[in-house]
């Protein structure tokens, strides 16, 4: 075997290998060997047939696997050994002529290889960047409180019609004359919420209504550019609602009231676990606790981003081969065409430069993830899930476990060692970079992430 690489550009590369019949014709063998063991013939017993009728079954296909099998293993173990910083997979250049392997070797092949472009990013005290401490002020905690007390409240029933009360009672269609409808639409223990309403006339029908009170209204005239609830409240297909334009009758069975939870030690208990928290000052603190921990999780997230513009500007415009990446990004999205590539080459260059820059930073900081990190990122993921829905008290078992599902998802994998990666990086180049620290409140650090 011969191996070269010219790279006169520095970014467009020519990899050329000759293989001779010594670098693949053992492997040939064992694997026409392995296939005598198991052929099945016509007149031989297992095991028994003849080479040369199993060398002329198979052997051409055998001998294409194993040069191609090789010359696949030769390229990557170039690319490593000569520390080519390869991008993408290498492709047949237009350079390379018709290999007969049907004759006898050498077998010339030549393959592009996109070659990242040579820069050196390097951070120091001398760079200064953002870091946004968000401010744990009594309003957050107030707004914490006010979601637990709101989660963990139920619906009490009421005699009187007030905002956003909840309404059960039977429907029917009306006739011309205002009586119940023959074989019309009835819907019994229907559920309604006036509130929801968006046409005031109609929204105004619920207004102090009480408990046996029957109210007509009009679905269509209170929903007029929503099927989907007309269908809902009328339990009838979404099609069919064109055809109904009648009054109903809604006689009012049941009047139900949300009421917010007290802030007492039941909910204390629901939320951080049993006697976890024995005072409402405790449970603010501990409130604040989690947010802290929370706030700080978004605010790294910030300092990466901040991290890559400002090492983008320092690292300024770079070369690509770009003919010959789009060349690649088509062939790894054979299911798109040239369009799809073009619309979205600028973005993958984007984020080609950047995944360069982390390599250099990780390297830099000597960043190594391994399995503990990535159960550890799998479990901080877990518990912002619960979080979501105000679970704070999930035993470490239940967490856990949800862990290592999230683990098992395929398309987690990637998305899990990129995240333990950036926890590290951004704990690292905290203590290497001069951090321009900038206390905000939620609200604004919200707004500055919604514009990015």
């Amino acid at each position: 075997m011969n191996i070269s690489f010219e790279n006169p550009d520095k970014i467009n590369g020519l990899l050329t290998i000759t293989v001779e019949e010594a670098d693949y014709k053992d492997n040939v063998e064992k694997t026409l060997k392995n296939y005598r063991k198991k052929a099945n013939f016509p007149g031989f017993r297992p095991g028994q047939v003849p080479m040369s009728l199993i060398k002329r079954q198979f052997g051409t296909s055998a001998k294409v696997d194993e040069i191609n099998k090789f010359v696949g293993e030769q390229i990557y173990k170039y690319v490593q050994d000569n520390k080519i910083q390869m991008l993408g997979e290498p492709l047949p250049s237009e350079k390379q002529e018709a290999q007969d392997l049907e004759k006898d070797a050498p077998y010339t092949f030549i393959f592009d290889i996109a070659v990242a472009p040579e820069f050196k990013v390097a951070l120091s005290g001398r760079d200064k960047v953002d870091y946004y401490n968000i401010t744990i002020d009594e309003k957050l905690i107030d707004q914490q409180v006010e979601m637990f007390a709101s989660r963990a409240g139920s619906y009490e029933k009421a005699q009187t019609y007030q905002a956003n009360d909840m309404l059960k009672g039977d429907l029917r269609e009306l006739d011309e004359s205002g009586s119940t409808k023959e074989g019309g639409i009835t819907v019994e223990g229907a559920v309604i919420m006036p509130e929801y309403i968006k046409v005031e006339d109609q929204k105004k029908l619920f207004e102090s209504v009480k408990l046996g009170d029957v109210i007509t209204f009009n679905p269509k005239k209170a929903y007029p550019d929503n099927d989907t609830e007309i269908s809902s409240l009328l339990k009838i297909e979404r099609n069919a609602v064109k055809g109904v334009n009648a009054d109903f009758s809604f006689q009012i069975a049941e009047i139900q009231r949300f009421k917010k939870h007290a802030v007492d030690q039941e909910l204390f208990d629901s939320v951080f676990g049993k006697d976890e928290v024995k005072s409402e000052k405790d449970f603010r603190d501990k409130i604040a606790e989690g947010l802290k921990q929370q706030l700080t999780t978004d605010s790294d997230f910030k300092f990466i981003q901040d991290i890559r513009d400002h090492c983008e500007k320092k690292v300024g415009k770079l070369e690509f081969p770009d003919a010959l990446l789009k060349k690649i990004m088509l062939n790894s999205n054979k299911d798109k065409d040239a369009d799809f590539v073009e619309k979205n080459y600028e973005q993958s260059v984007k984020e080609l430069v950047w995944h360069l820059i982390k390599e250099q930073l990780v390297e830099a900081q000597d960043i190594k993830v391994n399995d503990d990190d990535i159960k550890s990122t799998a479990r901080e993921a877990a518990r912002a899930q619960f979080a979501q829905y105000g679970m704070n008290n999930i035993p470490e078992e239940y967490i856990d476990n949800y862990a290592k599902e999230i683990m098992k998802q395929k398309q987690s994998a990637d998305a899990l060692v990129d995240r333990s990666v950036d926890r590290k990086l951004s704990e690292a180049l905290k203590k290497v970079v001069k951090l321009n620290e900038i206390e905000i409140s939620l609200d604004d650090f919200n707004k500055i992430m919604d514009n990015k």
